[in-house]
């Protein structure tokens, strides 16, 4: 994710923060400011959002981790000023295995509030609820009731909360995986309307979560959709066989040609067959302009790239094409070059399968 710097990293697992998160560091600083102009109290207020989100990130490790029970990568944790996100490389495909991952979250938030009630209990420093505000009352308690907030929130049967993963997990485990998503994300985006009309009448920022939920709920939809149209479906059924190569020797000059000439804009650096690196338009564009047209292309092509075989399953392709934030990969047979993947390609087979409604004949060539 663009504009997020490395923090930590733990289990192979890199923790970032994006750049915005720092606003909400600020804003928090500023309000408990011209509350009480008290620098003890702006700090302690800073400190409780640190604090809130650290639970977050032992959220998102929640996930992580159960993930890595089933051999699924998270690529990293992300901190944003709405909360935390750990990118999978995918979900499981056993509703049981998903269930565990979606509800691991959670558990850790329990957990945590827990150990703060039971610590609070014996040392006979619990207040009552009435007592507490967002700014101002027992750090601990304040955090404990924070952290039943997000396991309450999260638990809502609806995307992109862990709520709506359980809910579709479960419908799996009795029916077809894209019926259970369809139906999850209809209560998810019904769930976002309710908020939105809620919004309008008490607190706007429930528009927001409205907007958010409607989204995640319809990219969910979309993306159970492509899983059940790309399955069974070989690589070399989608992969483009139209296509120019570059040579080692080629200058970008030649690449110049190719581009003006056609509407390929990544190309294949191929040697005896074999192909040796990956020229993208935007290198492309930088060599030209730091070393001039007749520069070779072997010295500034991609080296390190992703490649999957001819009869590769597409779903499993186009998730490392996404993963490693690829422009093409090369499809190969036995080493040598056949294909050029795109996800604007693969965008396109989405298009014409939906439209044709069925792809059997497809599976059965």
């Amino acid at each position: 994710m663009k504009w997020s710097f490395k923090i930590a990293e733990y289990k192979g697992i890199p923790v970032k923060i994006h750049a915005t998160f720092l606003l909400i560091i600020i804003w928090v600083a500023i309000s408990h400011w011209t509350q009480g102009q008290n620098m003890a109290m702006t700090l302690q207020g800073v400190l409780f959002v640190l604090a809130l989100f650290a639970c977050v990130v032992l959220h998102e490790f929640g996930h992580a981790l159960m993930a890595q029970k089933y051999d699924i990568k998270t690529r990293d944790i992300t901190l944003l000023p709405i909360g935390g996100v750990a990118r999978l490389e995918r979900m499981p495909d056993d509703p049981r295995q998903e269930l565990w991952v979606a509800i691991a979250g959670p558990a850790v938030n329990i957990v945590i509030a827990t150990i703060i009630f039971i610590v609070l209990h014996l040392t006979i420093a619990l207040e009552p609820l009435s007592n507490l505000t967002m700014t101002s009352g027992s750090f601990f308690e304040r955090l404990m009731v924070v952290n039943i907030f997000l396991v309450v929130f999260n638990m809502l049967p609806a995307f992109p909360m862990d709520g709506g993963r359980v809910l579709r997990s479960l419908l799996a485990m009795r029916m077809d995986y894209t019926r259970a998503t369809q139906i999850s994300a209809t209560i998810g985006q019904g769930m976002a309307l309710l908020f939105g009309f809620w919004g309008f009448f008490s607190n706007p920022f429930l528009i927001f979560i409205a907007l958010f939920v409607w989204i995640g709920a319809a990219q969910e939809a979309h993306m159970a959709q492509m899983r059940s149209v790309f399955d069974g479906i070989p690589v070399k059924y989608a992969m483009i066989t139209d296509f120019r190569t570059l040579s080692i020797h080629d200058t970008l000059q030649k690449a110049i040609e190719y581009i003006l000439a056609g509407s390929q804009q990544d190309f294949p650096v191929v040697e005896n067959g074999k192909v040796s690196g990956i020229l993208t338009r935007n290198q492309l564009m930088k060599a030209l302009a730091k070393y001039g047209p007749d520069h070779p292309v072997s010295e500034v092509m991609e080296k390190n790239f992703e490649t999957a075989d001819a009869s590769e399953m597409l779903q499993s392709a186009l998730s490392r094409l996404q993963s490693c934030n690829c422009h093409i990969m090369p499809i190969v047979k036995e080493g040598k070059l056949e294909g050029l993947l795109t996800s604007e390609n693969v965008g396109e087979f989405l298009m014409i399968q939906t439209a044709l409604g069925k792809k059997a004949s497809l599976q059965t060539a």
